[in-house]
């Protein structure tokens, strides 16, 4: 089993490592969606510790995206900038208030996100 972990870890680690930055964008969408999808299974059998668990999760990639934002490109880096603040704030009164409509709300917010980046990126190539 360790065995097991060990290689998949390291799959995983590579899988990043060698990602594009429009791949690693795309990923970080993915997993805090993930994660915020295990906040409302949480909610739903009332297991406080995983909604705990998965929003703090969530808060950590939304803080990643936040920090790598080039605001300096003008308006639209400051705007995506002040929309992650938006959601991880959003998240963290989520996890105060154990509000699941809160979650709900940042989830379709990241799913948009999510299509609009992949759009970009192919209009891009």
């Amino acid at each position: 089993m360790y065995q097991t972990n060990l290689a998949y870890q390291t799959y995983q680690q590579n899988q990043i490592s060698t990602a594009s930055p429009e791949k690693l964008v795309a990923m970080l969408y993915d997993g805090s969606i993930r994660f915020l999808l295990g906040a409302e299974t949480a909610f739903q059998e009332k297991d406080y510790e995983g909604i705990h668990h998965n929003l703090v999760k969530a808060q950590s990639i939304i803080f990643e995206l936040m920090a790598n934002v080039d605001r300096s490109i003008g308006e639209v880096g400051e705007q995506l900038y002040l929309l992650y603040d938006f959601m991880y704030q959003r998240l963290v009164e989520a996890n105060l208030k154990k509000d699941p409509s809160i979650v709900a709300e940042v989830k379709e917010l990241l799913l948009s996100l999510k299509e609009t980046w992949s759009q970009a990126v192919k209009l891009a190539k």
